[in-house]
């Protein structure tokens, strides 16, 4: 089978967790063929992670900047060099999608209809629902949508026309219309300007040259990586060639926009026509996917309340490596008794505030607990000064207390980096304590919660994001933002060993069954066959008569004899 994998942050590029994931992925699936398009910004060295026989990198684009692999057709330009790259017939093309499009951005969201009902841009600084809209809304964006890509296909991109005098002027227009969206009317041309701008970095995939026989065109199956502006190209292969489109998500591209920091000085126009940009964009690669593969069940909903048709959707948990954790895991001594572990990326998020207002209570009931807080190296610049308040707020709360008049005091609380000679790695970090604590009020699927799980770690986490889906009844849940609950349950597992270990015994177990790089692999295996199974029939020049071969015959195994499988392209059959 021929898939078309549409990779978040660059891979085969060095770069982040979902680097690593794809990796295991065209490894693991060694009887595929991997065709990779590499959507994101390249590692800034430029250097690509070694490729297994079963995978090549076909295109390469930055979204977010002029990259050397992006078309020089789908360079920014000017309005004078849009209008110089079309005619007066493909301008009135262009300026009546493009007016469609903003339309079924700027409608009015209609309460109780499709789209993301529900769901709030208040974590994004929004004001009200971020509802997809009513029905006509999200016609008329998609509509707008695929005229700009078969406009952009037959005309070698969109030079500069998505940030032209005319685009502008339709998005004013739509944003006055009568129906618009309250906070869309509101909107300035300041607000028309920026919103133009980044309209232009989301739609840019459009203007690639991935929509052609010999690119997309030939792929069995489209695989994205995320949602959002990475799957777009997917949505396109499905437009042009019909190609099925399987989506995977770990982390919803929707909630990380609401969620984050760096839209906080954008006026509130500028923040609803952003929130309906991308609301538009995740319900329609929602409703176009074959199939919809969350990581957890708190994704599941974020999809489901985005429109996606819960038929359609099926929770594959992500896959990590257990091995590495094999030998805490088996050594139940292991750890101080009156230890508690944190570990994680230091960020207001994690609220490490209550975690240590919780250890103060703590203290007051078992003077000799101590706490380890562990931080992850992170670039982020906002990471130290959360920090250095957490570290003064740990002085201020835990005076260093000395055991004689001549010694020299120590706090009870260490802050740590991972990698250093105190803790060089994360088997050693979790094998330190007697219980791992998540003290968060945001989280997506903590992958730290499963680490301590393979480690056989009694936990005791704040119930947000996947953690009761992660845990299951194998560890200790509280309300987030609560420390006098946080407290009473740390000190439960500190008190009671027996209690301890049969905890964390049941949680390797749980871990070991559910969230193993296996048992993900056997899954999406299943999952490429059942919907190439489903796909039509497309005829290609060459590959002779149709139906010529059945789906199996694209996965080596004993109903596949190898002169057929030949046949197929397979490159392991």
């Amino acid at each position: 089978m021929r898939i078309g994998l549409l990779t978040e942050g660059g891979y085969p590029y060095a770069v982040g967790e979902s680097g690593v994931w794809c990796e295991r992925l065209v490894r693991g699936l060694g009887q595929h063929r991997f065709d990779l398009y590499a959507v994101g910004r390249p590692s800034a060295a430029g250097a690509s992670l070694p490729l297994p026989p079963n995978a090549r990198l076909v295109r390469a684009a930055d979204p977010e900047g002029a990259s050397g692999n992006l078309l020089e057709r789908a360079a920014l330009g000017t309005a004078r060099a849009a209008r110089r790259a079309y005619g007066r017939r493909d301008r009135r093309r262009f300026t009546e999608a493009y007016e469609r499009l903003a339309t079924g951005l700027c409608a009015e969201a209609a309460e109780g209809t499709g789209g993301a009902r529900g769901v709030s841009t208040a974590g994004a600084g929004g004001s009200g629902a971020a509802d997809m809209g009513e029905p006509g809304g999200a016609t008329a964006f998609a509509e707008g949508l695929y005229a700009l890509a078969e406009l952009a296909r037959e005309r070698g991109g969109l030079p500069g026309a998505l940030r032209s005098d005319d685009a502008v002027r339709a998005l004013e227009a739509a944003c006055r219309a009568p129906g618009a969206r309250r906070g869309a009317a509101a909107a300035g041309l300041p607000d028309h300007l920026a919103f133009a701008e980044h309209l232009e970095g989301v739609l840019r995939p459009l203007s690639l040259d991935w929509y052609e026989e010999d690119a997309l065109g030939a792929a069995d199956l489209c695989h994205a990586a995320a949602g959002g502006t990475t799957a777009l190209p997917g949505l396109l292969a499905g437009h042009f060639f019909g190609t099925p489109l399987l989506v995977t998500e770990y982390g919803v591209q929707l909630r990380a926009h609401y969620l984050s920091a760096a839209g906080a000085d954008r006026s509130a126009p500028l923040r609803t026509l952003l929130a309906a940009l991308h609301g538009r964009l995740a319900a329609e690669v929602y409703r176009q996917a074959a199939l919809l593969t969350p990581g957890n069940a708190h994704t599941r909903r974020w999809q489901e309340r985005c429109g996606a048709d819960r038929d359609r959707v099926r929770t594959v948990h992500p896959g990590m490596a257990a091995d590495r954790f094999d030998g805490v895991g088996e050594d139940e001594e292991s750890g101080d008794p009156a230890t508690l572990v944190w570990v994680g990326r230091a960020e207001p998020a994690k609220d490490l505030v209550a975690l240590l207002h919780a250890f103060a209570e703590i203290r007051t009931r078992q003077p000799d607990a101590r706490l380890r807080i562990v931080t992850v190296p992170v670039r982020d610049p906002g990471a130290e000064p959360y920090l250095a308040q957490c570290r003064a707020l740990a002085a201020q709360l835990f005076p260093d207390e000395a055991a004689g008049a001549h010694a020299v005091g120590e706090n009870p609380v260490s802050f740590e980096e991972l990698g250093g000679p105190e803790a060089p790695t994360l088997e050693d970090t979790y094998a330190s304590g007697a219980v791992v604590v998540l003290s968060s009020v945001v989280e997506g699927f903590p992958a730290g919660l499963v680490e301590a799980m393979f480690c056989a770690r009694a936990t005791v986490s704040t119930d947000v994001g996947a953690v009761v889906e992660i845990i299951g009844g194998t560890g200790l849940v509280v309300p987030p933002r609560n420390p006098r609950a946080l407290a009473d349950a740390c000190l439960a597992l500190l008190r009671d060993p027996e209690r301890r270990y049969r905890l964390g015994a049941a949680a390797r177990a749980r871990a070991l069954e559910l969230f193993t790089v296996e048992q993900n692999l056997a899954a999406f295996r299943g999952i490429y066959l059942e919907l190439l199974s489903h796909a039509p029939v497309r005829h290609r020049p060459g590959d002779g008569a149709l139906f010529a071969h059945p789906a199996e015959a694209h996965v080596p195994g004993s109903w596949t004899p190898r002169a057929v499988t030949a046949g197929t392209g397979a490159p392991d059959a």
